[in-house]
């Protein structure tokens, strides 16, 4: 097994510690007494309210803490045998998909076989849970179980989870966007039924972890020396990742998605001092109970009246991306060294015009058949005539919109591969896409009514944002593949929880909000259309005369500064682009397409392989995928539509997580 991470923020000495812990507890005590104490009243002073008062202290607000407390336990245990079995310090419900894998379930059973939630709502979320974290540990199983190819498939599966789960909301003809916010795990009661529930199976839970210790300290040895001390490594893996699922998909199945708690309780219990298996076994439910609570308790202090300001879990998963990126600079392994893709051989197009002109030729064939081709009440149906200049005002509008911003993405995921040197590089991938939904986001709380300039300056800057810290990040390990995906992953994620925030508080911020993360083509109307195609030209026109640079910035640093390029310049002008077409884009189809990735590497395998000819070449495809995909998503559940960014992520999903499984270590 590779990966191991450095435990220098441990506190040096034990008196430090132990005043550490008293510090913590004594943290919970006061954010729980004032919450008691500060509890929001029924107006008036009479019976009723005295009443309700009580009502309000005895059946929600004492089984909201108590669930707090159970719920962080229970994901700071899982996260705990998560990382040691897998022996990844970055392993926890989230980073393997777990939680998305579980939320697919109970959707599922929700949408299509209701009957089953009535038997085992738990065992419901139990089996997408195992099951989701079975595709990764498949993935990487010939690979060591590397940490950091394990957390970025894991968190790729995730995303193709979330996509399937809304796509059957939308198959069912449900309110899509309601996941999102059902995603964001709200602590709020109404009985003591939630705490009953997830109490004794945290006890279990616990017990059971506490009789495998023996196997849990040999587990932290490699597979050879575990072996040679009588262990059978492979079912005691499977025993406490079992386990693991289970604590994780409990607490998923009554309270909703609470991200990231589960990496983040073991590191604080290693910053309190604790090392060995049994301590972490202790610490880390404890740690995650006190992370948990406080966060909840702050959160109903600071919200108004008996309404929540932000759920608790949406508020644990905004420390998600700080840790993922504090522990990923400790992180040290196989991976250290940069990598490089093993992508298929691709020969060099003897007449590559020919070849682009055949392509644009197709694009805009495709173009066509997408505004003529349709769903009706008999099936598909060719329109003509005075049919089509009706459907024209609807259909066309959509069609090059996605195009454009099809485009566009391919241009932004060209210019970040040439830039980097690093093919799997992409504004969804490296989340740049969720950094513009975060610049969207402040941009809502200072202005609650945007015009669409302040909604594009805003997102623009989020996304500018977000690839300069990635940039920075990844800088140091000379943009290793795996490592410049973890950091966008970790910004990414980030990003995309202070939308979640934001988002499940409602009003109008969350009306605009939704209608981005849909990124549903359904409202593009002829003015939209012309700005994202004026954007487009716009923005793509400049590229040719960066040509010189995107040759020679794949090159190493010493390469681009003898052939006198400035480097610093050239990469802060390319990231600007890349962040204002990403930006442009996202408006039209929202986060997460992959187009970015994908129409890049289908266009350098068709042959294109000097600067200029890629990427037309990649701008074409880009076009094509994207109408296409808008095309299908009108066609596969009719009378229903679904988004169209959703629809392309479920096959560039795939086709990234192919790719991450052919990163090969340079010697």
């Amino acid at each position: 097994m590779h990966g191991t991470v450095r435990c220098g923020a441990v506190l040096p000495g034990r008196p430090l510690a132990n005043w550490a812990r008293a510090g913590v507890a004594l943290v919970c005590i006061c954010a729980v007494a004032l919450v008691l104490l500060t509890r929001p009243q029924a107006p008036g002073s009479t019976e009723l309210a005295a009443r309700l008062d009580q009502l309000y202290l005895w059946h929600s607000l004492l089984p909201r803490l108590v669930v707090a407390i159970v719920a962080g336990a229970s994901l700071g245990l899982s996260g705990v045998l998560l990382q040691r079995i897998l022996r990844n310090p970055i392993a926890d419900a989230s980073t393997l998909g777990i939680a998305s894998g579980s939320e697919l379930a109970l959707t599922a059973a929700l949408g299509l076989a209701p009957a089953a939630l009535d038997v085992s709502r738990e065992w419901v979320a139990f089996s997408g849970g195992i099951a989701t974290v079975a595709i990764v540990v498949g993935l990487n199983w010939r690979r060591g179980l590397d940490p950091v190819a394990v957390a970025l498939s894991g968190m790729m599966v995730g995303l193709m989870a979330s996509a399937l789960a809304v796509a059957i909301i939308l198959a069912r003809g449900e309110y899509a966007m309601s996941i999102f916010i059902w995603g964001a795990g709200s602590l709020a009661q109404q009985d003591w039924s939630t705490a009953l529930s997830l109490a004794p199976r945290f006890v279990v839970g616990l017990a059971i972890a506490s009789m495998l210790l023996r196997p849990l300290t040999l587990l932290g040895l490699d597979d050879a020396g575990a072996s040679s001390l009588g262990l059978s490594v492979n079912f005691a893996r499977l025993g406490v990742l079992t386990l693991a699922v289970w604590l994780s998909a409990s607490v998923t199945a009554e309270v909703g998605v609470i991200g990231f708690l589960g990496l983040a309780a073991p590191a604080i219990a290693r910053m309190l001092g604790a090392r060995t298996m049994k301590q972490m076994i202790f610490a880390a439910p404890l740690s995650g109970a006190a992370l948990l609570l406080v966060t909840d308790c702050a959160m109903q202090l600071l919200s108004p009246g008996f309404s929540d300001l932000a759920p608790a879990g949406a508020t644990v998963a905004l420390l998600g991306g700080p840790v993922l990126l504090f522990l990923l600079s400790r992180l040290r392994g196989a991976l250290g060294a940069p990598g490089r893709i093993a992508a298929a051989p691709a020969r060099e197009l003897r007449r590559p015009h020919l070849a682009l002109a055949l392509l644009a030729a197709g694009v805009v064939l495709l173009v066509l058949g997408a505004v003529v081709i349709g769903g009706g009440a008999d099936g598909w149906m060719v329109a003509t005539g005075r049919l089509l200049e009706d459907l024209l005002v609807f259909r066309g509008p959509r069609t090059v919109a996605a195009g454009a911003a099809g485009a566009m993405l391919a241009a932004a995921g060209f210019l970040m591969q040439k830039m980097t040197g690093n093919p799997v590089a992409s504004p969804e991938v490296l989340g740049v896409s969720a950094g513009t939904g975060a610049g969207l986001t402040i941009a809502l709380l200072f202005v609650p009514f945007p015009a669409p300039p302040i909604m594009l300056t805003g997102m623009a800057l989020g996304g500018l944002a977000a690839f300069l810290m990635m940039l920075a990040i990844s800088a140091q390990s000379r943009f290793s593949p795996e490592r410049l995906l973890l950091a966008g992953v970790a910004i990414g994620a980030f990003s995309m929880t202070l939308v979640t925030v934001v988002l499940s508080s409602g009003g109008m911020r969350g009306f605009v909000l939704l209608t981005w993360l849909s990124g549903s083509t359904n409202r593009v109307g002829a003015f939209e259309a012309w700005i994202a195609v004026v954007s487009a030209i716009a923005l793509i026109a400049p590229l040719p005369f960066f040509a010189r640079w995107l040759a020679i910035l794949p090159l190493d640093d010493d390469a681009g500064r003898a052939l006198g390029l400035a480097l610093g310049r050239c990469r802060l002008l390319i990231a600007l682009f890349a962040a204002l077409l990403t930006a442009m884009s996202c408006f039209i189809v929202g986060p997460l397409s992959l187009i970015g990735l994908v129409a890049p590497h289908v266009a350098r395998l068709l042959g294109f392989q000097r600067v200029l000819q890629h990427l037309a070449a990649s701008i074409l495809l880009g076009a094509g995928l994207l109408a296409g995909a808008d095309w299908l998503s009108r066609l596969i559940i009719y009378p229903y539509q679904l988004p169209v960014g959703l629809l392309a992520s479920l096959v560039g999903g795939p086709y990234l997580i192919w790719l991450l499984n052919r990163t090969e270590k340079l010697a």
